[in-house]
């Protein structure tokens, strides 16, 4: 007679709890072990590994560390940075100089944060506005000293803002996207910096009877104000609105570099009327001539602040530093001397037909020209290029086979170009 015994009960082999205790049980030759324990040894496993020096630590919430964001802290000086700048924007030598100490500025912060220092002195952020015409390059300068950074960095848009309550976006979500960044690490975004473009663009409205209420406005302005200064945020990691069910993640934003950039079209009036320059009357051709092109060096907090931004957002950007207006010169230097001109992406288009663009200065000097009359900035140049080489691209192309057995050249002069300006569509409007 057979006896039948009990089924054999699997147990952890290192805490002693059976499959019925736990969730997972996974079970080897000689042994099995929990989800719990296994937590356990992976916590100790990086405590090893951390002391020597292999493997980064992890977040509070068990997540690795962002591993592009993990390095030490290397301190760039500003000069070297300002060189670095010098390679893509053209001119704005003071704007750049203020970009370049403000990151240096933000390097040596996150340092000081790093080690243990005798005396009770903590250096304060400096945050940043940029002022200035569009197309004077506050974007491209955001842009470009992203590439250089070893710390987070994102670029948000502040027209897509509104009030909590409003169709749009909260302003926590600046804060998700500089989480996206660097792999939902919050200890490597609280060290990271966020270029707020249009800032111009949620100025106050002006006083008017209208019921209707300034959602974009004035409203995201007082939402912005803890979050510049200083302050743990909740930040929704995917988005408030369209996530409501998530968990909220906190931030501190106290070692976080804000850097504001906005047009504010119009403030050189402001600023007239305070250093009591007369932009109308008799006096019209001679104060254009002397100062209207550079009413900007004169801008303070006050233009700011009667521009729309109240004193509050006003007052936590102490940094504000005007982008001069481009001239023909800097038009030309800009379409060829950067990394990324624009000559050489028009270049690089047509030699991939096999084609060699060769621009004659002369055609240079006609685009800058033009582009300082639509005033447009350095966009407009892009503008123009498409206007002078849209037929060209559509018909060179055609039967061009790639190779130097095919290469060909198209010169393009003045004649050429003011020709096709004539033809297109910015040539009408202008004759218009």
């Amino acid at each position: 007679m057979i006896k039948r015994g009990k089924p054999t009960q699997h147990r952890c082999s290192f805490c002693g709890r059976s499959e019925q205790e736990v969730m997972i049980l996974v079970s080897g030759m000689d042994g099995q072990i929990c989800e719990l324990c296994t937590e356990k040894a992976q916590e100790i496993i990086d405590q090893e590994l951390r002391k020597a020096g292999v493997q980064p630590e992890r977040n509070e919430e068990g997540s690795p560390k962002s591993q592009k964001y993990s390095g030490p802290i290397h301190l760039i000086p500003p000069r070297e940075l300002k060189t670095f700048l010098d390679q893509y924007v053209i001119g704005q030598d003071s704007a750049k100089k203020v970009l370049s100490v403000a990151v240096y500025n933000h390097y040596k912060r996150l340092q000081q944060g790093a080690r243990v220092t005798s005396d009770d002195v903590e250096i304060e952020k400096s945050n940043v506005l940029f002022v200035g015409q569009t197309g004077t390059g506050k974007t491209l300068m955001a842009k470009s000293i992203a590439k250089l950074l070893n710390v987070p960095f994102t670029i948000v848009d502040a027209t897509v803002f509104t009030e909590a309550g409003y169709v749009g976006e909260d302003v926590e979500s600046i804060l998700s996207r500089l989480l996206q960044v660097c792999d939902y690490d919050v200890e490597a975004a609280e060290r990271g910096i966020v270029y707020i473009d249009e800032i111009d663009k949620i100025a106050r409205k002006q006083d008017n009877p209208s019921i209707t209420r300034d959602v974009s406005g004035e409203g995201v302005q007082q939402g912005m104000l803890k979050m510049l200064e200083g302050a743990e945020v909740q930040v929704p990691p995917q988005g408030g609105r369209k996530h409501p069910e998530q968990k909220l993640v906190k931030v501190n934003t106290q070692n976080i570099l804000f850097i504001c950039g906005g047009a504010f079209d119009g403030i050189e009036k402001i600023i007239a009327r305070r250093v009591n320059t007369q932009v109308i009357g008799y006096n019209k051709k001679e104060i254009e001539r002397v100062d209207k092109e550079n009413l900007l060096q004169y801008i303070t907090h006050q233009d700011v602040k009667n521009f729309g931004l109240i004193p509050e957002l006003v007052g936590r950007l102490p940094v504000v530093v005007h982008l001069e207006p481009l001239d023909t010169e800097a038009l030309r230097r800009i379409l060829t001397e950067p990394r990324n001109a624009l000559l050489r992406q028009y270049e690089k288009l047509f030699a991939y037909e096999g084609i060699e663009l060769v621009m004659e200065p002369d055609a240079v000097e006609l685009i800058a020209e033009k582009a300082l009359d639509y005033k447009l900035g350095a966009r407009g140049l892009r503008s123009l290029c498409e206007a002078i080489l849209t037929d060209a691209m559509f018909e060179l192309p055609t039967g061009v086979k790639g190779g130097k057995e095919s290469k060909r050249k198209f010169v393009v002069d003045r004649a050429y170009a003011q020709e096709k300006l004539n033809r297109s569509q910015l040539g009408r409007l202008k004759a218009a």
